[in-house]
């Protein structure tokens, strides 16, 4: 039978469960991961081992976990479900750990499956780490059955780190009304603990795991969160909790390039420090923010690793992508949904004001209100995408706006004449597709854009 191709997207390996993610597959990556450990000749010997909801996912665990023990390692294993959040907060923090491994396909249809190697600085692999593991499949490998496996929580010293960055007496003090919408996800039990420990009220919906995320996928997007009560803010988190989604006391779903605006807002205006990192599908009502308070901007390719880096070599502010992941120079160099939460709802405390107020404060102090749109197109041949790519770059006008400048950083970006539109076109690095990011001021120019798009692809 012919071996399944492994490749490392933006965020591990992922495949569909029996198909393209058997326990061939996770053996083969598994016994990598123990040659690239063994390679940097560390004293240290601890792995950790956490997993999502999916179909399977214990299952492949402590199959890794049993494997890993015979490669001569000291396994932790969550004894539940956990975030990714927490298994990277343990691959730093954690005695003697060298690193860990999550089972996940983040926001994957439930058919999917993922694997997800986390250094010991907490964040996502690098690609010089990824392609460093690749080196090693399908090599032979020495068996030191010398090791052992350890079942336990994971929680508790992230809770504790959690309490240090997070004004918990602020929150308790104005407490904004807020349900919790737990998705069935990894957060159940976790986000909903560190409230109760608190002593923060709210309302909860879907607080159990499910396989099939309830029949929808692990999103935290206006679709999925059908939970609304006028006066609450709805958040929730995807299905590792590494992502997070709020809808305001209205019922409208607020983009987290709204809410990465008015965090840093937020952030400067209580004293914190460094530059605001954000990758290229991030709206530029970020960087008009980011000027008006004279913080320095880092632009990265799509993808937490990317942002990770930059916020190990440079004191962060804030570092987030569009998608939904954040996370701050004091906390792990990693997306995390939970507390991403927690700083959304520290913010509507310390300001006493909702979260729809301050969405219009931050679209009066950026001058404009940004709209966004996506056109997906199912394509897997990278040469097409190149073609693709070129002809766009070198067109003078997109429609009835002239490309004043052309970023290539991660596929392309061009910004438009007007300064405020800008079309992002990048192969996707989980699906088969092309993507093509539209952003303006101007809803007209939005589908002018999209009609474009779709007549000359």
């Amino acid at each position: 039978m012919k071996k399944t191709t492994i490749k490392f997207g933006t965020d591990g390996f992922r495949g569909i469960i029996a198909k393209d993610f058997t326990f061939e597959t996770v053996e083969r990556i598994i016994n990598a991961i123990n040659l690239y450990l063994r390679s940097l000749n560390s004293k240290k010997n601890t792995v950790i081992i956490g997993y999502d909801p999916r179909f399977m996912a214990r299952d492949f665990a402590q199959f890794s976990a049993e494997l890993l023990k015979n490669y001569g390692f000291k396994v932790v294993l969550s004894k539940k479900v956990v975030p990714t959040p927490i298994v990277a907060y343990c691959a730093k923090y954690f005695p003697d750990s060298i690193g860990a491994i999550m089972f996940t396909a983040s926001h994957n249809p439930k058919e999917y499956q993922g694997i997800k190697f986390i250094p010991d600085y907490a964040g996502p692999a690098t690609k010089e780490i990824t392609d460093e593991i690749l080196k090693y499949l399908d090599i032979e490998t020495t068996l030191k059955p010398n090791g052992e496996i350890i079942e336990k929580d994971l929680e508790d010293d992230y809770f504790k780190h959690l309490e240090k960055i997070i004004d918990f007496d602020i929150i308790r003090k104005n407490q904004p009304k807020i349900i919790y919408d737990g998705l069935y996800s990894a957060s159940v039990g976790y986000f909903d603990k560190i409230l109760d420990r608190h002593n923060i009220e709210y309302d909860s919906y879907n607080l159990f795991h499910s396989s099939d995320f309830g029949g929808g996928l692990p999103e935290p997007k206006e679709k999925f969160m059908k939970h609304k009560k006028e006066g609450y803010i709805t958040v929730a988190n995807d299905g590792d909790a590494d992502r997070y989604g709020v809808i305001d006391e209205k019922g409208n779903y607020i983009s987290p390039n709204i809410i990465l605006a008015m965090l840093l807002k937020y952030l400067v205006s209580i004293g914190k420090k460094g530059a605001m990192i954000k990758t290229v599908g991030v709206s530029n009502a970020v960087e008009v923010v980011a000027k008006k308070l004279s913080i320095k901007t880092i632009t990265t390719p799509v993808g937490f690793k990317w942002l990770s880096e930059k916020m190990r070599n440079n004191e962060t502010i804030l570092a987030g992508e569009d998608s939904g992941g954040l996370s701050i120079g004091e906390h792990i160099p990693e997306k995390d949904g939970l507390f991403a939460n927690l700083l959304i709802i520290e913010m509507l405390a310390r300001e006493n004001k909702t979260l729809n107020q301050l969405t219009d404060e931050i679209n009066e102090f950026i001058g404009s209100t940004f709209y966004t749109d996506r056109v997906d197109i199912r394509l897997n041949d990278d040469e097409k995408v190149l073609k693709i790519q070129e002809k766009f770059k070198k067109l003078d006008k997109i429609s009835s706006l002239k490309t004043k400048e052309i970023l290539e950083l991660d596929g392309i970006k061009l910004f438009l004449n007007d300064g405020l539109t800008s079309l992002l076109i990048r192969k996707s690095g989980t699906e088969p597709l092309l993507r093509f990011y539209i952003e303006s001021d101007k809803t007209d120019y939005i589908d002018e854009i999209k009609n474009f798009i779709n007549e000359n692809v």
